[in-house]
């Protein structure tokens, strides 16, 4: 395990696994189109001890946006309530092996915890190693998994949680606003790199979310997020990753904001960059579903059908 770097194996996993201060974390989460029960797949196959981590319950309930980012409050009475503390090492994980484990990485180094590492491969890869899988899953599980998803309710409602025992720190210059996307196209301080297919960049392919045109927010470079890792899955190697963010035109020597359909894939990019030392990396939340819906005279987009 390195600081510096943005995953662990599965070695070393299965070789940490049990100790009082590793908390591990099944972040799985799948498209609406591939109808997949993520809460169903962990009862059923799980890595041993691992607790369940809602992407859709653990949100921001004021929007109508897909999973945004939860406030303090409620990220810290939800992560209190999987029983995560400060001094914990957190790891994540998911059923794809890199898709919805690295948001919430991302979730817990913008509210201030670093010692977070992604499974380099998840699921697939713990399998493959022939490592152990548990598959039942203890009430206490259950319980706490659902009552993190309350207990974010309940802050949004307006009541207070009690027994809070995660500190968070909130770190502005890692999430971004829509706001700030816009001002970026003036100032253009950042250079804006989208992780979704090239055909939905383009504008030729459908978005996955009925109502949502495909297209880009001017001026944004594309690197698919599937160029992070090999067919194993495994994170490339530093040297591998730089050359795709070359390749693509994008300069390591300039700040980058990385953006997406719904702010889940995004992650994958900052978790590649991490490992290649840029470890400020900022995430457009509301990303293309948030920006796409915005009135096109104050907020551009670069459609197929533009003439």
């Amino acid at each position: 395990m390195a600081q510096d770097d943005s995953v662990v194996s599965a070695q070393w996993l299965h070789e940490h696994l049990g100790q009082p201060d590793v908390k591990v974390l099944d972040a799985s989460w799948y498209m609406p189109v591939e109808k997949r029960d993520p809460w169903q797949e962990y009862q059923v196959a799980h890595i041993p001890g691992a607790l369940f981590f809602d992407i859709d319950g653990i949100v921001d309930l004021t929007t109508d946006l897909p999973h945004m980012l939860p406030s303090q409050e409620a990220f810290a009475a939800a992560v209190s309530v999987l029983d995560i503390k400060n001094h914990d090492k957190v790891i994540v994980y998911d059923g794809k092996g890199f898709f919805s484990a690295p948001r919430v990485w991302w979730m817990f180094r913008v509210y201030g915890h670093n010692k977070v590492w992604v499974l380099d491969g998840g699921l697939p890869q713990w399998r493959t190693s022939g490592f152990d899988l548990e598959s039942s899953t203890p009430g206490d599980a259950v319980l706490k998994t659902k009552a993190a998803n309350s207990v974010v309710e309940r802050i949004y409602n307006g009541q207070l949680a009690s027994d809070v025992t995660f500190q968070t720190e909130f770190q502005p210059h890692i999430f971004w606003t829509l706001e700030k996307v816009k001002h970026n196209m003036d100032a253009q301080s950042h250079q804006v790199v989208d992780a979704r297919s090239k055909g939905r960049f383009d504008g030729v392919a459908p978005e996955p979310r009925e109502g949502v045109r495909s297209g880009h927010i001017p001026g944004t470079k594309c690197v698919p997020f599937p160029e992070m890792f090999d067919d194993a899955p495994m994170l490339l190697p530093a040297d591998e990753i730089r050359k795709k963010f070359e390749q693509a035109g994008i300069s390591l020597d300039r700040p980058i904001v990385v953006t997406c359909g719904s702010g889940v894939t995004a992650c994958i990019l900052a978790l590649g960059l991490y490992r290649i030392g840029k470890q400020d990396i900022p995430v457009y939340d509301g990303s293309w579903t948030e920006w796409e819906a915005r009135p096109d005279h104050d907020y551009p987009k670069v459609t197929s059908n533009v003439s």
